[in-house]
């Protein structure tokens, strides 16, 4: 039997499936929206987040500096095909192609934000962990030599005497004001950069000796085996450390340094005293120079480029000749990571980790 349907009754079912049609194109359209931002997003993540860098299997051979992070990760610096990161996993390589400055690298550090800077023979890159971006140093004027929290100093390029300065904004370069007053006259750049536990800043260079700079005045010190040697050579300040004793060691084995706390205008009082006796060592260093330097609880280890590897524990020196087969090991720096460990970073073989009676290479 079919029902009666007054005009009223018409009505009111005809409104309900108006409302029913809207409230099913209302929250079709706001489904249709929500995905369409999330593709914007999506599509802007990936335009922005480029993934670079290459996952490789083993680093270069010829490795010049390491690095640990704050995250614990280890950097690699070579001396020709960039830089290459382990997460203790998996080994990332980077290069100019990814962004970086140049494949040379002469240091590395990172700030307190977690950047990581690489200084090369030409200049200064900035990793953010997703791109890296070029310092352009600015020429600064005396008034910007200056001591600041949580700046970083750089060697730069080494053809002009003095050092770069980053204070989170300005890469300055700096020049040392005093240098013609010295009279040598062989003039090159900056070997090392040391912050002492004063938080001084040190450097070291070719021929003219070490300076400081305390946050007024730069200071001097001239010596003969920190500068040219009486049978031509120059070894160069490669290395400046402050040892477990407060006396500062200058890249050999010759001497050591007291610095006073005296204050002059001019002049940095120091006493200098005899460092490491070879006439009483079983092990002899050649040339008593070594190119880098670290300190554990005890111990100061050196590297010699042509000798290996040199420790010494107050008393006796003791040489290890590190071997890659039956080729010898070049070392060029020595490091000591966030938990003591001890680094080499060799010429020819890659870089090796100090076991506790021997070194072993990095990837065996």
């Amino acid at each position: 039997m079919l029902k009666k349907f007054t005009a009223s009754k018409l009505f009111s079912v005809s409104l309900r499936m108006i409302k029913s049609i809207f409230n099913s194109i209302f929250l079709l359209s706001i489904l249709i929206s929500s995905c369409n931002g999330q593709n914007k997003n999506a599509e802007g993540q990936s335009a922005t987040a480029k993934i670079i860098g290459s996952t490789v299997q083993q680093i270069d051979k010829s490795i010049w500096v390491i690095f640990q992070d704050k995250k614990n990760n280890y950097w690699f610096g070579s001396n020709g095909t960039g830089v290459y990161c382990w997460d203790g996993k998996i080994i990332k390589q980077y290069t100019d192609k990814d962004g970086l400055i140049e494949n040379r690298i002469r240091g590395i550090q990172e700030d307190k934000s977690g950047n990581i800077f690489f200084d090369t023979p030409i200049g200064v890159s900035k990793f953010d962990g997703e791109k890296f971006v070029s310092l352009s140093p600015v020429k600064s004027m005396m008034s910007q030599w200056k001591l600041q929290e949580d700046e970083l100093w750089f060697k730069g390029n080494g053809d002009v005497l003095g050092a770069y300065r980053y204070d989170g904004e300005t890469l300055h370069h700096l020049e040392f004001s005093d240098i013609d007053s010295l009279e040598h006259d062989i003039t090159h750049g900056v070997y090392t950069i040391y912050k002492d536990k004063q938080s001084n800043i040190w450097f070291g260079t070719l021929s003219k000796g070490v300076c400081r700079f305390d946050g007024e005045s730069l200071k001097w010190i001239y010596e003969k085996e920190l500068s040219v040697l009486d049978d031509g050579r120059v070894p160069a300040v490669r290395s400046i450390l402050e040892d477990n004793e407060g006396f500062f060691r200058f890249s050999n084995i010759i001497s050591k340094y007291k610095i006073s706390t005296s204050k002059t205008k001019t002049d940095l009082v120091y006493e200098k005293l005899p460092a490491i006796d070879l006439s009483k060592q079983k092990s002899k260093m050649v040339l008593p120079y070594y190119t880098s330097a670290v300190m554990d609880k005890e111990n100061l280890w050196m590297t010699n480029y042509n000798e290996g590897v040199w420790n010494y524990n107050g008393e006796d020196l003791t040489n290890y000749i590190v071997m890659d087969g039956e080729v010898k090991v070049l070392p060029v720096s020595i490091y000591k990571d966030n938990s003591g460990g001890i680094w080499v970073a060799t010429d020819n073989a890659g870089v090796y980790k100090y076991n506790g009676s021997e070194f072993v290479k990095f990837g065996k």
